[in-house]
This record gives C-alpha cells, structure tokens and sequence, in this order.
C-alpha cells in the first residue's frame, strides 16, 4: 500500500474549482515504474505525482496512461505542498516562487508537451464547445479582454484515457503564454485560474492557488494484476 493525498491545482479567486492532483508523498515506498502507473490508473487524475526526495524536490509524474518528464499543475501543486523553492524533474530543475496566495513555477515552454492551441473568437465559443473524439491534445481559448491579458480556455486531452477535459492545465498555458510573448491571466474549465508571466533567461512561469482536499487522503494498493 501507499499513502496519497489530493490537492486542487490552480483554484478560483474563491478557493473553488482547480485540477485534482495525487500526490504519493513517500514515492521510494513505490519504487517500480509497473506499479507507479497502476497507482496513477487506479486513481484517474490527470496527473499523480510521487515525491522520490522531498528535500531536493525529486519527483516523477504520471498520467493513467503514461509518464511525463514535465507538467505545470503537479509542479505548481506539489511545490505548494512541500514548499521548496525548486524541484527536480525528468526534463529538469524548475524553479519556485511562493509570492502571496500564488504558487508559481518556471520552466521552458520547449518543456512542456505539444498541444494544438486553438484559438476563437469568443469566449462563448469555447464555452459552447462539446467535447471532440480522442487523438488530438487540443487547447482552445479566446481573449475575454485582449488588451488586459485576460483568456478563457478550455483543454481536451483526447488521450482516450477517460480524462476528457482537463479543469486546468499548466503545461499549455506555458505554451500559449510563449507563443503570445506575454503574461496571461487564464480562466480555465469551470472556474479555474492561472497566472503566467515571462521572467526572462527563455523561461515562461505559471502559477496558481492550491488546497488541499478535505477527507481525500487514504491508502492506495501499487498492483492490481488486472492492470497489467
């Protein structure tokens, strides 16, 4: 068995909404990869993370259906939780900076995973958008306020891994934040915000506020056979 606990990754100004995330603290106790994904199936986030040294930050990211050496919300969330102020992932080290009620990490948007970004003209237009069929990880947004930086997004993973939107997703507000070459303030699936910049040095931040789950921590068994 492994302890978990579940965060809420970049929640509304009024403490609701956010990406859940699994967060297996002690991540030496699941040292095989075979059971770190049965572990990350088993529990169906977007992503779980397993903190492997909580002093240095070394961590290891997963979705139910792979691992991925980069993602915004299991750094902005598990930054939070052990506040360091760097971790140390697959692609690299990731800076931290706890400024307020935010948590914000750096990384370089050649980091994060492709996505199509799919721009609209309107906000209501990606509000109206009906899900579509897996194969493509599409980011959808429009301006709500162009000249103050404001978006609306929705993001469609189409992984086929039953995560079918995801509610708030670091990875491409990077991308989408490098590609318009400035800082956004991003509203995301059903209330979710993040916050990006450009600090410099080919970096792109993005950061949120995070809490814990209440009730949402308990054992969670690294093998089930059917999963193999």
């Amino acid at each position: 068995m492994a302890d978990h606990e579940v965060l809420y990754v970049f929640c509304g100004p009024d403490g609701t909404h956010g990406n859940a995330l699994g967060v297996v603290r002690d991540g030496a106790a699941v040292p095989a990869e075979a059971d770190r994904q049965a572990i990350a199936r088993r529990l169906g986030f977007s992503e779980t993370v397993f903190v492997d040294d909580p002093e240095s930050g070394a961590i290891d990211i997963w979705t139910p259906t792979l691992r991925l050496p980069f993602a915004g919300h299991p750094c902005v969330g598990v930054a939070w939780l052990l506040g360091v102020d760097r971790l140390v992932t697959a692609a690299g080290v990731v800076g931290v900076r706890h400024d307020g009620e935010f948590t914000r990490v750096a990384a370089p948007a050649a980091w994060a995973p492709p996505r199509t970004l799919r721009r609209y003209a309107t906000a209501a237009e990606v509000d109206g958008l009906a899900v579509p069929p897996p194969g493509e990880w599409i980011y959808a947004w429009a301006w709500q306020d162009e000249a103050a930086g404001t978006v609306r997004a929705r993001a469609f993973p189409g992984r086929g891994d039953g995560i079918d939107e995801d509610e708030a997703t670091g990875a491409a507000a990077l991308l989408l934040t490098a590609e318009l070459g400035r800082g956004l303030t991003i509203t995301q699936g059903l209330g979710s915000q993040l916050v990006t910049g450009i600090p410099g040095e080919g970096l792109v931040e993005v950061g949120g506020r995070v809490r814990r789950a209440d009730g949402q921590r308990g054992p969670v068994t690294r093998t089930d056979n059917a999963d193999h």
